[in-house]
């Protein structure tokens, strides 16, 4: 069995809060840049001490500075270097158009090809994560694997294998597989879902909470 732990990013920066990103008007390239906020380099620092994720093998990360900022901590730990997929990086946003699609947030995850211009779909997005993870667990057999990356890039991609059960304008999701809800709420950050793998089925989903970690409240 290979052990993968999808883990979001830690608290990021405000963009408000960075005077040259309100000057960006290249969304992606801006989500690329964005950083950790303090409180977010701290429970990136408190993840890398749970029990649940030591004796980790490999550290997988997207090439935005959040994900690596919050990974950077658990390769110190365990000694390893950090391997960068862009396969893992989020969904690129586009043009905004929430003038046009006032429920932009529920459709995304309702209709796998909805996009707006110039940004990617829930179907483009699974298909270039599930792309990244297959060559890891290829690479990777029958280890303990982290995956730091981003809250849309994770929830599509388990989608290739869950029901959605419901979404709401508040962002809380509600996800099931086999039959048995595993996530019924907004997303914190960090969070971590444990898969487990035989080969390349996937076996179980569970998510992994800390209560060091609790939910942090500005998070939108």
């Amino acid at each position: 069995m290979t052990t993968v732990y999808l883990i979001r990013h830690s608290v990021k920066y405000s963009n408000d809060d960075i005077d040259i990103y309100r000057g960006f008007k290249n969304n992606h390239i801006k989500d690329l840049k964005i950083i950790l906020s303090v409180e977010g380099e701290k429970r990136a620092e408190i993840l890398a001490d749970e029990k649940e994720l030591q004796n980790i093998d490999a550290v997988y990360s997207s090439d935005c500075a959040r994900t690596m900022a919050t990974a950077k901590y658990m390769c110190f730990k365990h000694n390893l270097k950090l391997n960068i997929d862009k396969g893992f990086n989020e969904r690129k946003v586009g043009t905004p158009n929430c003038d046009i699609y006032n429920d932009w947030f529920e459709r995304q995850y309702l209709d796998k090809k909805f996009k707006t211009k110039g940004g990617e779909s829930q179907e483009e997005v699974s298909k270039r994560f599930h792309r990244a993870l297959n060559k890891v667990l290829k690479e990777n057999e029958s280890k303990r694997i982290a995956i730091f990356t981003h809250g849309y890039a994770i929830t599509f991609s388990l989608l290739k294998w869950c029901k959605l059960e419901s979404i709401n304008e508040d962002r809380e999701l509600k996800l099931s597989f086999n039959d048995k809800v595993f996530f019924n709420k907004k997303l914190n950050a960090p969070e971590v879902f444990k898969l487990i793998f035989d080969k390349d089925k996937l076996y179980s989903i569970e998510l992994i909470e800390f209560n060091d970690l609790p939910y942090f409240k500005s998070i939108k």
